[in-house]
C-alpha cells in the first residue's frame, strides 16, 4: 500500500485548487474551520479536506508550506472517521507565530501546539495510526529526525480518512502548498530511538 494524491475527493471543496507535480495549491474559502464545543461552543466543519480511505494501520506524509497572515491560518494533515471524531495536525499561525498544531477530536475538541523549527521549505509532518492511536511527529530540519508531538486516543475502526486539511477561520484567501503527500505502512511501534 503506497498511494499519492491521485484519486482522492475533497469534503468541502475550495474555490481555487490546482494540482501539479507532486503538489497541491489551495486557495481557501471565507471563515473555514474544524472545531467542535470546547471553550469556543460552537461547531464547525467548514474546512477543506482532501482525502482518500484507508484500512488498518498506516503512515501518512506531507510538506506543508503556507503565507501565513491571518489568526489561525492552519494547514496540515487530517484523519477523519466522522464529524464528530477526527484529528488535525499542521501549522497554524498563532500570536504572530507558526506553531505545529494538533486538534484531537472525540465528540469534543481539544488543541495543543508547539514552536517547532521550520525551512524555507515549509514543514515535513506525519501521522501514524497504530490501531487505537494515532502518533504524530514533524521532521525536525535541524538534524532530520522526527520528532513525537502527540499520541492520541482515536476510535478503532476498518477504515479511515486520510488526506490534506486546511483552514482560515478569520477570512479568506490562504493560500498553501502541498508537497509530496504519501501513505503508506504504518512504520514500526517503537516510540523512542
Amino acid at each position: 500500500m503506497t498511494f499519492g494524491m491521485a484519486g482522492m475527493s475533497w469534503l468541502n471543496p475550495p474555490p481555487y485548487h490546482e494540482f501539479g507535480d507532486g503538489t497541491l495549491h489551495v486557495r481557501t474559502a471565507r471563515e473555514t474551520d474544524f472545531w467542535r464545543e470546547t471553550f469556543y461552543g460552537f461547531r464547525r466543519d467548514s474546512g477543506h479536506f482532501l482525502h482518500r480511505p484507508v484500512e488498518g494501520d498506516f503512515s501518512a506524509e506531507v510538506t506543508v508550506k503556507g503565507k501565513y497572515e491571518v489568526l489561525y491560518d492552519q494547514a496540515g494533515l487530517m484523519v477523519r472517521l466522522a464529524e464528530t471524531h477526527w484529528i488535525k495536525a499542521g501549522i497554524e499561525l498563532t500570536d504572530g507565530i507558526a506553531y505545529f498544531s494538533v486538534v484531537v477530536t472525540n465528540d469534543t475538541s481539544d488543541w495543543s501546539l508547539v514552536n517547532i523549527p521550520t525551512g524555507p521549505e515549509g514543514a515535513r509532518i506525519r501521522l501514524t495510526r497504530h490501531a487505537e492511536a494515532i502518533r504524530v511527529q514533524y521532521l525536525d530540519v535541524s538534524d532530520g529526525r522526527w520528532r513525537p508531538v502527540r499520541l492520541a486516543y482515536f476510535p478503532v475502526s476498518k477504515t479511515v480518512d486520510i488526506g490534506m486539511m486546511c483552514c482560515s477561520p478569520q477570512r479568506e484567501g490562504f493560500e498553501v502548498t502541498f508537497s509530496d503527500f504519501a501513505v503508506g505502512p504504518a512504520i514500526s511501534r517503537e516510540l523512542h530511538d
